[in-house]
């Protein structure tokens, strides 16, 4: 399936608001810690750790890396590192869960963490343990670090007016 295909609506995401929505995840997990440390899912996941972090205070922060997408075609995924252990006493950050393939070699390498990612998609959903916004699956999140400003045509010029 091409990404034209799957993905139907764009979903914008400025560096304010990914702030704004990470500080609510950090509220949610409030209640749910306390935890030892933080594992940043990178890429995404590493922006919305560093919030959070700060929010329940915590310094041990640590990275499990996995390519799973180059742009927006979703491939065969890969480990590149992972912390040692179970994940006893960790929580997982990620940015999105989209399809929850990520979040099941995660799932697998961290089983006893807690999982917390800012937007869920349907078929990530269920991997999760907490998040902030579900995001239907045919839209593509635009996160504020894959764009620049520029100038967009307005709708109406885009449509012939007859």
């Amino acid at each position: 399936m091409k990404p034209s295909d799957r993905y139907n609506k764009t979903f914008p995401i400025s560096w304010e608001q990914l702030h704004r929505d990470a500080k609510a995840l950090a509220w949610r997990l409030l209640e749910k810690g306390p935890f030892n440390g933080i594992v940043a899912v990178t890429r995404g996941g590493l922006v919305p750790a560093a919030i959070i972090a700060r929010e329940l205070e915590l310094r041990l922060i640590d990275t499990i890396c996995v390519v799973s997408y180059d742009y927006m075609e979703q491939g065969e995924a890969s480990v590149l590192k992972a912390p040692e252990g179970d994940g006893e006493g960790l929580l997982i950050v990620e940015d999105l869960t989209d399809t929850g393939k990520t979040a099941r070699i995660v799932r697998e390498r961290l089983p006893k963490a807690m999982f917390a990612t800012i937007y869920a998609k349907p078929e990530g959903r269920p991997l999760v343990d907490v998040f902030v916004t579900e995001v239907s699956q045919d839209t593509w999140i635009l996160f504020p670090w894959d764009a620049e400003s520029q100038f967009v045509q307005p709708l109406v010029s885009g449509r012939s007016i007859d």
